[in-house]
């Protein structure tokens, strides 16, 4: 299909794309779609009174996240609650990997940066964090910047391509949980910690602090999962 950039077909796609897209990811993340459900193309194109191509651009970009997965001749299923092996998993792999760019993006550092990261955590500060996705989604928004910003910062696209490989990953054990974001306290506490240290120029300290709030996260989904299971 040609792209008008002038607001012609493309645009209109791309955008009715992302309206699937937000709409299939509300209903992941309120458990409406169980684990493991096979998710229909022209079922749910049906549902939302759109065209199939929509449903398949959104599968796909959620595919890349993790949140759905797709065999060979059976299409889209969604996928399972990480278990507390995998989160610890997963979590081993950030503090690999986020520590690190925390480090090299204090070198690089600049007013624009430490701008971008003092507004995403106020707006982590002001975000509503109920227990439905519509209500704490802006806040699942903010902390996802953060860290981007941070990586992003290094300007190094390899590092921004492994924290891309595992950034869809980070929420899934918030499926099927319906319980919101219980610990914004202390994640705010903790991305504090971690301007701080950017703002002082001190790169062991940015890369401690963002060593401390991984593990919190890690310890406190846990306990979430444990008490869930």
């Amino acid at each position: 299909m040609e792209k008008n950039t002038a607001g012609g077909t493309w645009i209109q796609r791309s955008i009715l794309t992302d309206q699937v897209h937000k709409e299939i990811l509300a209903r992941l993340m309120d458990g409406n779609l169980e684990s493991g459900a096979s998710i229909s193309i022209d079922g749910t194109a049906r549902e939302l009174g759109v065209s199939p191509t929509p449903v398949r651009e959104a599968l796909a970009r959620l595919e890349s996240t993790g949140l759905v997965t797709r065999a060979a001749l059976r299409g889209y299923r969604v996928a399972p609650r990480l278990t507390q092996q995998e989160l610890i998993d997963l979590m081993e792999a950030r503090l690999l990997l986020e520590p690190h760019n925390a480090e090299v993006a204090c070198a690089r550092s600049d007013t624009a940066f430490l701008a971008e990261l003092e507004q995403a955590i106020e707006d982590l500060r002001q975000a509503p964090n109920g227990p439905h996705f519509a209500d704490y989604r802006s806040y699942w928004e903010a902390d996802e910047r953060f860290h981007r910003i941070i990586v992003e910062q290094t300007a190094n696209k390899f590092l921004v391509g492994a924290y891309n490989s595992l950034g869809g990953h980070v929420h899934r054990f918030r499926l099927f949980g319906g319980t919101g974001v219980g610990d914004a306290g202390s994640a705010i506490e903790e991305h504090t910690r971690i301007l701080h240290a950017l703002r002082a120029g001190d790169a062991d300290a940015a890369r401690t602090a963002m060593a401390g709030h991984l593990c919190g996260v890690r310890d406190r989904a846990v306990r979430e999962t444990g008490a869930a299971g």
